[in-house]
């Protein structure tokens, strides 16, 4: 997925982030994120749970052709 440059670019950019708000506010963001990840995919499934419900409890056709 990455390369050696693209390695080297998400150190530094983690190195200046770490330089700025330091190791406590550093390991704050870190879960704050990971709490807004946890939020979203949650809404995400209450929405298709609901869209689901709307639409009747048959899961939807597949419009793929079969080969």
């Amino acid at each position: 997925m990455f390369g050696p440059k693209e390695i080297i670019v998400v150190l530094v950019v983690l190195l200046i982030v770490l330089m700025i708000f330091g190791p406590k506010r550093f390991k704050s963001l870190g879960s704050e994120l990971g709490n807004a990840i946890k939020g979203f995919r949650s809404a995400v499934r209450e929405k298709d749970a609901a869209q689901a419900g709307e639409a009747g409890d048959d899961p939807p056709a597949d419009t793929r052709q079969r080969v």
